[in-house]
């Protein structure tokens, strides 16, 4: 069969085909249904992973990941990385839980305290990188290794204990959903506008996929940085508040791979890891997918290790498509 026989064929074919293509060529589309898929396969081999609690767990259990990974897809977009997330996190999920227990303060205050150390720590951050021109990877490690010895130098690692009942806000529900749940949902829905429609969110895609054009065009890429990093920071600020506030007690440290959770997420979820493309809509949908993925793993007999496995593979053969997808694209252009 010809290369024009082949074409002719795709066109004759049905309206409702081609849209179907369409729709699983995307990330976000291929990540709707291999959950779908997973979904099926193991609800039919344990009826019980498709019993309501067990897919509210799965996602409350997204829900911090996810808003994290709203803020890493924004860095990785950006051209940039930050892999003290899971620090950041373990730190303001801390000084979150040690403030709800003073006496007399508002619980409020133990919520928004880590909205505004969030975007100070990313501005620090930001400021290396856009001003000092410090690889990112060097100015996260450097902050990871920072926050992780400074929280156990301040905290010893002490449980904090006898939280009020308040201020476990991911312990809520509202129509039959925890409340982390919805806070998923929005925040997600609000960055995807905001990087695609706005000016300042078009800004850090033209800046990830080339920093020269971006300069020529009037764009600064010392301001994006500084607002991706804010940005990135804040989100982290709101996980955590989701993480601390969903156990009956916190224990002051770190929790262990964090990070790398929170960036395969983005990676997984079509966040090119050479900067320019992505989705958050896509993040959170790995998230969830990855999420499931470990829960089912439980329904079906399967070491909960293996799930480190499959995000090893899933992140090489993201970043391999990615790669593929670019050397067609820079092979058409030369074309």
């Amino acid at each position: 069969m010809t290369a024009t026989t082949v074409s002719a064929a795709r066109q004759s074919s049905p309206g409702w085909l081609k849209n179907l293509r369409t729709l699983v060529s995307g990330q976000e589309g291929a990540l709707t249904l291999s959950l779908v898929l997973l979904v099926i396969v193991v609800g039919t081999a344990n009826p019980r992973f498709l019993a309501q609690q067990n897919i509210s767990d799965i996602l409350l259990n997204s829900s911090y990941i996810a808003v994290a990974a709203i803020g890493m897809s924004a860095v990785i977009i950006s051209g940039n990385i930050d892999i003290s997330v899971g620090a950041m996190i373990g730190v303001l999920a801390t000084i979150s839980g040690q403030l709800s227990i003073v006496p007399g303060m508002p619980i409020w205050i133990s919520w928004l305290v880590p909205l505004i150390v969030g975007p100070l720590i990313g501005a620090v951050t930001g400021f290396l990188v856009a001003y000092l021109r410090i690889p990112s990877i060097v100015v996260s490690l450097g902050m990871m290794s920072i926050l992780k010895g400074g929280l156990i130098l301040a905290t010893g690692g002490v449980w904090i204990y006898n939280m009020p009942p308040e201020y476990k806000l991911a312990q809520q529900s509202f129509l039959g959903l925890p409340v982390p749940v919805y806070f998923m949902l929005v925040l997600t829905i609000l960055a995807a506008l905001w990087m695609r429609y706005s000016p300042s969110g078009r800004a850090i895609y033209a800046v990830g996929g080339n920093k020269e054009a971006a300069l020529l065009s009037g764009i600064s890429s010392r301001t994006v940085l500084m607002r991706v990093f804010m940005f990135n920071g804040l989100m982290v600020g709101i996980s955590s508040v989701l993480f601390a506030t969903q156990f009956s007690s916190i224990q002051s440290t770190v929790p262990n791979g964090l990070e790398l959770t929170i960036i395969t997420s983005a990676v997984v979820g079509g966040v090119s890891i050479l900067g320019g493309t992505g989705t958050v809509i896509g993040a959170t949908l790995a998230t969830i997918l990855l999420r499931a993925i470990g829960n089912g793993m439980i329904f079906i007999n399967v070491s909960a290790y293996w799930l480190q496995a499959v995000q090893g593979t899933l992140i090489l053969v993201t970043v391999l498509i990615d790669l593929l997808r670019r050397r067609r694209q820079a092979a058409q252009i030369r074309g």
